[in-house]
């Protein structure tokens, strides 16, 4: 599909993944060493990796932590983004996010229901900006956040990162 203004060549963006999870170790964390192997694979950086409890205060802390790094361009958690007493995630994220992009929840949602039907109305996926850094919220499993990232933040995550950054650095 035809980009309305193409991204530079050679641009890389630094991420921090973080696993939000009760259960999770590194060794069982298959979607947060996804998302790594996808960054890196599209020659982009990983410059942390944390897995935390579904806690919002270790969500909200984690957040503003990454949020002060000055090596850092994005943040992408996975996990708790579902309507289960536990999943915190996107209320911890939302209530801190500057600004929102509400359109990538809408087509996260609509991607997600073309593969796994109607089910995909309990995601909460979510996206937007702190502290200059984009903020990325996807579920927990594995296919949903190859999803995501194939579909949508590989493929925007240079252009999105250099709106944000505009004057900045």
């Amino acid at each position: 599909m035809p980009q309305p203004h193409p991204d530079e060549s050679g641009v890389f963006v630094t991420c921090a993944v973080v696993t939000v999870s009760d259960t999770r170790t590194s060794e069982t964390d298959k979607s947060g060493q996804l998302i790594q192997q996808l960054l890196l694979g599209a020659n982009h950086a990983v410059g942390a990796y944390t897995i935390i409890k579904d806690e919002p205060t270790q969500i909200q802390e984690q957040i503003e932590n990454l949020g002060k790094s000055t090596n850092l361009d994005a943040v992408i958690f996975n996990g708790g983004t579902g309507i289960a007493p536990r999943d915190t995630t996107y209320d911890a994220i939302e209530k801190l996010l500057e600004k929102t992009l509400p359109g990538f929840g809408e087509l996260f949602r609509f991607l997600s229901y073309q593969e796994i039907g109607s089910r995909a109305i309990a995601s909460r996926a979510v996206a937007g900006v702190y502290q200059d850094k984009l903020i990325f919220s996807l579920p927990g499993s594995s296919n949903a956040v190859r999803l995501a990232m194939e579909k949508l933040i590989l493929p925007e995550i240079t252009h999105l990162v250099s709106q944000v950054c505009k004057g900045v650095k």
